[in-house]
């Protein structure tokens, strides 16, 4: 059961429609079935044949004169409250308990208030009413209708626990905005296959799954083609505040852009949110430039780490004009860097040589990638030469051209890798403590819109948009940072490097969406045993979509089986140990196939 506020200016015009034939002639005997008085007393009479709307009318907006200009400027209240086509038909003895109940918990009408607003419940189909009120109550006090959708949306999950209605999810902020009936319309008119919110709403995820910082952000953002209007504080100008976001041929009838703001694609898409998923210590008040988070290098192959370091080596050379430059814009980008100095000038730099925090080899020391290990024009020679001549370069070289097979190939592996340890760390969690899985649960929405827009594949894009919902947490909470989503955030952010996979790659893609479809339907699980449907829906249909990308045959999972059973074997099962970030010494065994996934490719061994 569902039940939707709507808001107007005049009741007249809403009672004769509620009471005319509708659109389609879909009106069958209007009558009401509650209101602030008994449905007798209320219920509008028949003269010279027509019915006569007038008194209830006047009963309805009689309040609203003693409010007089404090009156709200939308002061009609419209909920319509429909059950599922599945779902047995109510008497109207039912439909009027519901309608009691939604006024109750608003606090519009509560049970014994004398001077509660005046309303009414019309109902003229099976599997609907229409609850009207005006904005005003008896004794001259304008009511408070704050965060009234919530309860409503109370009040019909307790209708449906009542009578054995079909069960919805909760209100409790973890779904996208959904696009409205306007916007689906124009879609339609203008030949869209999507409303501009959904297809905004995809392009920010992919972004902030990729972005390290607000300026890779914006960039990633305004390099799909999405117009950005940033929005600065009045007290401080130089404040960044907020956002909003529009696609370039989405117009209105003006002819300005239809802006969107984060909140109005995703709980979680706000600059504040999004300030605090890329703050190392996790700062509500947003990440000063060297509280980013920077990308780990523990656990990575050389290929995929020497990827990473040489694009982010090459952007910082590109947009440089002098060494001190270069290398403060390496440091921002969250690297380590080791310089050489000359034997003869102590102060003369001669070389440099770079890595990524906790890229360490067998020996537990870091693994150091100098320029010319990176690629050609890399080197400090070269470097000094560009520098000296005073030339920039005009054009950045696209993912694709900057990353070969093999190195696609590493990217999939590691992010293959990260999923899996992540599995075990939530098949832990299901047992112990399933509220320390949250933040692995959202990181693996990143990872699936990046290796959605990696592979361009229609499959995976399908599966990050269903997994949407089981990612938030309730509430509009940010988890606490934990290992293992830490590292599916870096592998999104390593996925983000590739633009497109090529043919060598199909091996690579295979084992990563093997390993995400066990992600996936072990975080199904976790949503089962925590009683939340709506997300465990998510999961199993996201996997579904997984599935079809490479064929992989559907088999039963936790999800079907009851709460105690689903527990019960999964705190006995015997599952893989995973490598712990906090135990350096602990190796993982990688050749060990899970139960429930495929085995994972042999890490390559790094060179010291």
């Amino acid at each position: 059961m569902i039940g939707k506020v709507q808001r107007g200016q005049g009741v007249q015009g809403l009672i004769r429609y509620l009471y005319g034939p509708g659109k389609n002639e879909e009106h069958r005997h209007p009558h009401i079935v509650a209101g602030f008085r008994s449905p007798a007393e209320l219920e509008p009479a028949y003269r010279d044949g027509r019915l006569d709307l007038r008194r209830l009318d006047g009963l309805l907006t009689q309040p609203l004169a003693l409010l007089g200009d404090r009156n709200d400027l939308k002061p009609v209240w419209h909920v319509p409250v429909r059950a599922a086509p599945e779902d047995p038909v109510l008497t109207d003895q039912q439909w009027a308990a519901i309608a009691h109940d939604i006024m109750a918990r608003t606090g519009l009408a509560p049970p014994g208030d004398d001077d509660a607003v005046r309303w009414i419940a019309i109902r003229h189909a099976d599997d609907h009413i229409h609850i009207v009120a005006t904005l005003a109550r008896a004794d001259g006090i304008r009511p408070d209708v704050w965060n009234d959708g919530y309860r409503i949306r109370s009040a019909c999950r307790a209708a449906e626990n009542r009578y054995g209605l079909r069960r919805t999810a909760p209100a409790d902020r973890t779904a996208a905005r959904r696009p409205s009936r306007g916007e689906a319309e124009k879609a339609v008119r203008h030949g869209r296959t999507e409303p501009p919110r959904t297809i905004l709403r995809r392009n920010i995820q992919t972004a902030a799954a990729g972005a390290r910082t607000e300026r890779e952000f914006f960039t990633l953002v305004q390099a799909e083609g999405v117009l950005v209007r940033r929005r600065f504080s009045k007290q401080r100008p130089d404040q960044l505040t907020g956002y909003a976001v529009a696609l370039p041929d989405d117009r209105t009838a003006t002819g300005q852009p239809v802006w969107y703001g984060g909140g109005k694609l995703a709980a979680d898409l706000t600059l504040p949110k999004l300030r605090q998923r890329w703050s190392a210590s996790g700062s509500r008040s947003g990440p000063q430039a060297a509280d980013y988070q920077p990308v780990s290098g523990r656990q990575l192959s050389e290929r995929s780490a020497r990827a990473v370091l040489r694009t982010t080596v090459r952007q910082a050379a590109d947009q440089a004009r002098t060494a001190e430059e270069f290398f403060q814009r390496l440091h921002q980008a969250g690297l380590v860097i080791r310089q050489r100095f000359s034997e003869t000038a102590p102060g003369q730099v001669t070389g440099y040589a770079v890595t990524l925090p906790d890229h360490t080899g067998n020996d537990g020391q870091p693994v150091w990638y100098s320029g010319g290990r990176l690629a050609d024009d890399l080197t400090w020679p070269r470097l000094q030469q560009r520098w000296n001549n005073n030339t920039r370069k005009t054009s950045h070289r696209s993912s694709e051209l900057d990353l070969s097979p093999q190195e696609r190939q590493a990217i999939y592996d590691d992010a293959a890798r990260a999923a899996a340890y992540a599995t075990a760390q939530i098949r832990r969690c299901i047992a112990i403590d399933p509220h320390a899985a949250r933040d692995a649960c959202w990181a693996a929405a990143d990872v699936l819109h990046a290796a959605a827009h990696a592979t361009g594949n229609p499959h995976l894009r399908r599966a990050a948009d269903s997994y949407d919902r089981a990612a938030r947490t309730p509430f509009g909470h940010i988890p606490k940072p934990t290992p293992s989503g830490s590292g599916l955030r870096t592998a999104a952010r390593l996925l983000s490097l590739v633009s497109r996979a090529g043919t060598g790659a199909a091996s690579g893609i295979n084992s990563l969406v093997n390993a995400l479809v066990t992600l996936v339907e072990t975080f199904g699980q976790l949503h089962t045993g925590q009683r939340r449907d709506a997300q465990a829906s998510a999961c199993s249909t996201a996997s579904q979509h997984l599935r079809r990308t490479t064929h992989i045959p559907a088999v039963p999972w936790a999800a079907e089986r009851s709460h105690a059973s689903g527990i019960t074997s999964l705190a006995t099962k015997d599952f893989p140990t995973p490598w712990a970030p906090s135990e350096p010494n602990n190796t993982p065994d990688l050749q060990r196939t899970p139960r429930s996934g495929p085995a994972l490719p042999q890490r390559p061994t790094r060179r010291t």
